[in-house]
């Protein structure tokens, strides 16, 4: 059964109650991605921890900082139990990613960890003014072969890589961010892909924001839900 995350890209605790409600499927398994902005926000956590544990709970916070500090985060956290995904920066390096998936695995058998590749908002070009020399495909392979070698149980990456990494992936969960329904703006987002394209390609779940939290939820959600059939 294809996973459908939906971001909760708010921090109006009514407005994701709703979403939660009009997002509802018996076709697919919907899950709901928490991000910075949220986790962040007044009684963020407090909301999260509150969560029914039979829904999937993505939290989104991209560690990315020394091994030391980011095992600090995952045991400060020990307590969410009723969480599915946490997101790592493979770009933080084999030994921090590695020390994120221990932590993990020390504090919560349940918890996967994804490692996330390149962000969908960077080009070619935003790369190169970083310092990158490599092209966006090859970092992402090398990322996704950093992340496999930690023992990760997924990676994040944008649609237009996923057949890249797909053999590289076997066993691990492919999650592609940067989804749009036909007709819809780009906003921030460079490297991006209709849902029906993205399953096909191979990812195992995609994460959609905007395209359905932005208007009028369910009718945003059966949008998506007919694309997909």
């Amino acid at each position: 059964m294809k996973k459908i995350f939906i971001a909760c890209d708010t921090t109006n605790h009514s407005v994701i109650k709703k979403i939660i409600n009009n997002t509802k499927s018996s076709k697919f398994k919907v899950g709901y991605k928490f991000g910075l902005e949220f986790f962040y926000s007044k009684n963020g956590r407090l909301f999260l921890s509150k969560l029914d544990k039979k829904k999937i709970i993505f939290l989104d916070i991209k560690l990315n900082d020394i091994p030391n500090t980011c095992r600090s985060a995952i045991n400060s956290i020990k307590d969410l139990r009723n969480l599915n995904y946490i997101t790592v920066h493979i770009n933080g390096g084999y030994e921090m990613i590695k020390t994120v998936k221990q932590a993990v695995k020390k504090n919560n058998k349940n918890l996967k960890v994804l490692g996330v590749t390149v962000l969908t908002s960077l080009s070619s070009s935003a790369l190169k003014k970083i310092g990158h020399t490599k092209s966006v495909n090859k970092i992402v392979l090398k990322q996704v072969q950093l992340a496999k070698k930690a023992g990760l149980d997924g990676v994040v990456c944008s649609g237009q890589e996923i057949k890249l990494i797909k053999k590289t992936c076997k066993n691990m969960e492919i999650i592609t961010p940067g989804i749009r329904l036909p007709g819809d703006i780009r906003n921030d987002q460079k490297r991006v892909m209709y849902p029906k394209q993205a399953f096909l390609n191979g990812a195992t779940s995609i994460v959609i924001g905007r395209s359905i939290i932005r208007g009028n939820i369910k009718k945003n959600f059966k949008k998506l839900t007919d694309h997909l059939k």
